[in-house]
C-alpha cells in the first residue's frame, strides 16, 4: 500500500466538470450565424420604419407648405385688389360722366389723377414699369421688335423707344416690354435706314 501523499491539483487548472460546463457554455458557429441574421433583420426593420416615417413627415411637410403658399399669394391677391378699389371707383364715374358736361381739360385730369392713383398702389406692392429709352438692351427685360439705326457709336444697342411698356413683381418679370433697338452701322447715322427689319415681319 502506498501511503505517498497525493500532490495537490494545481488552482488554475479547470476541473473536468468545468470544461464540459464551458464547452456546453460556448456558441456554436451555427448560432453565431442566427444570431447575426437577426440583428441584420432587426436593424433593416428600424432603417424601413425610419425612412417611412420620414417619407410621411416630408409629404406632410410638403401639403402644408403647398397650402400656406396658396393662402398667401390668395391673401395677397386680395390685398392688391383692396388696394385698387377706390381707384377703380373713380375711374368708373369718369367713364360715366356725361362728355358735354365736362371739358376736355377737366376729364384729362381726372383720367391722370386716377392713373397716379393707381401707380401708388401698385408701386407700394412691389410692381415696377419697365419703360426707360436709353438703357442697354436686356433680353431679360426686353423683347426686340425693330432696330433703328443708331446716330452715335455709344447707342449701339440700347433703347431707342418703348413701344410697350413691361413690367416687374418683387423683381419677377410680368412683361418684357416692346423695344425698338438702336444699332451703330457707322457713317455717322445711318441714313437711308438699311437693316432695319419690317415690324410686320417681328
Amino acid at each position: 500500500m502506498d501511503d505517498k501523499p497525493k500532490r495537490p491539483r494545481p488552482t488554475d487548472e479547470p476541473a473536468p466538470e468545468a470544461d464540459d460546463a464551458a464547452m456546453r457554455a460556448a456558441p456554436t458557429p451555427g448560432g453565431d450565424l442566427a444570431s447575426e441574421a437577426a440583428v441584420a433583420a432587426a436593424a433593416e426593420m428600424v432603417a424601413k420604419d425610419t425612412y417611412l416615417r420620414l417619407a410621411a413627415e416630408y409629404d406632410n411637410f410638403r401639403k402644408r407648405t403647398l397650402k400656406e403658399r396658396t393662402e398667401l399669394w390668395s391673401k395677397a391677391q386680395a390685398d392688391l385688389v383692396q388696394r385698387l378699389v377706390d381707384a377703380l371707383d373713380d375711374l368708373a364715374r369718369f367713364a360715366h360722366i356725361e362728355p358735354s358736361a365736362e371739358t376736355a381739360k377737366t376729364i384729362h385730369e381726372g383720367v391722370d389723377l386716377v392713373e397716379r392713383k393707381i401707380w401708388k398702389e401698385l408701386e407700394a406692392a412691389g410692381v415696377r414699369r419697365v419703360d426707360q429709352v436709353g438703357v442697354p438692351f436686356d433680353p431679360n427685360l426686353h423683347e426686340a421688335v425693330t432696330t433703328a439705326p443708331a446716330s452715335a457709336p455709344e447707342e449701339d444697342h440700347t433703347v431707342g423707344a418703348v413701344l410697350q411698356a413691361g413690367y416687374q413683381l418683387g423683381g419677377a418679370l410680368i412683361r418684357p416690354a416692346r423695344v425698338t433697338v438702336l444699332t451703330w452701322q457707322g457713317g455717322g447715322g445711318g441714313g437711308g435706314g438699311g437693316g432695319v427689319p419690317d415690324p410686320e415681319r417681328g
